[in-house]
């Protein structure tokens, strides 16, 4: 999958707050992005789903909706480790 390069028009300190975190994450704020949009697009998709009818192999842990981003990211994370060897 290839990359393109874009602009788009964002309030000035909400991408000031966003670059603080990327710094802080010791993360590249495309990186980060990136992550943020593709979790809209996933929520996006998983609101239309009756997941009723899906059933669950594990046991669904009880993170507060605003915690999940940060843990999908630590799991990746982990995840990309274990791959490596690290």
């Amino acid at each position: 999958m290839g990359k393109i390069k874009t602009s788009v028009y964002i309030d000035e300190e909400l991408w000031r707050e966003f670059k603080e975190l990327a710094q802080r994450e010791n993360s590249e704020v495309s990186k980060l992005l990136e992550e943020a949009l593709m979790n809209y697009l996933i929520n996006e998709v998983l609101k239309d789903i009756d997941d009723s009818k899906i059933p669950l192999w594990f046991e669904p842990l009880d993170v507060p909706k605003e915690d999940s981003g940060k843990l999908v990211r630590e799991m990746r994370d982990e995840r990309e480790k274990s791959l490596l060897g690290q």
